[in-house]
């Protein structure tokens, strides 16, 4: 087995094992166990560097393990998300938008920015001429019942 393959599964099945809540009460229990034990080691310099230096081992170690697992489904989700715009009406162009640089997505997000800008002012048009239609009902219903009153 490959040395990549192998650190793939180390970091799935630590991210996997990492996020279940035996591993929170594991960690928990031994916090606690720790501090049961301080009056033992009469609370010293000592006793203090253990959990210190195991949970800075620990969290330095679990950054790289994270980060990696977040690459991998960062890369499967825009794989995905790539296919769907190859499928769809969208523009191909929008393909591995991942790869530009910041001015670029810069300039592509305004361009997206205001064509969400014109679509919601067609919804306002869309509303305002909604609530005119309830008016000229409104003012219509009333007319009417003022008309059969005068009668």
């Amino acid at each position: 087995m490959s040395l990549r393959k192998l650190f793939r599964r180390l970091t799935e099945s630590t991210s996997r094992y990492a996020g279940k809540p035996v591993a929170f009460i594991l960690a928990t229990s031994l916090i606690v166990l720790w501090a049961l034990t301080g009056p033992l080691f009469a609370f010293g310099n000592t006793w203090q560097l253990v959990i210190n230096t195991s949970t800075t081992i620990i969290t330095f170690l679990m950054v790289f393990l994270i980060q990696s697992s977040q690459n991998r489904d960062t890369a499967a989700l825009q794989i995905k998300l790539d296919e769907l715009i190859r499928t769809s009406r969208a523009h191909n162009a929008l393909l591995n938008l991942e790869q530009l640089d910041e001015d670029d997505l810069e300039r592509i997000r305004r361009h997206y920015f205001e064509l969400a800008k014109q679509a919601y002012e067609s919804l306002d048009k869309i509303e305002r001429g909604i609530n005119d239609l309830h008016n000229d009902e409104d003012d219509a219903g009333d007319a009417a019942r003022r008309g059969a009153a005068a009668d």
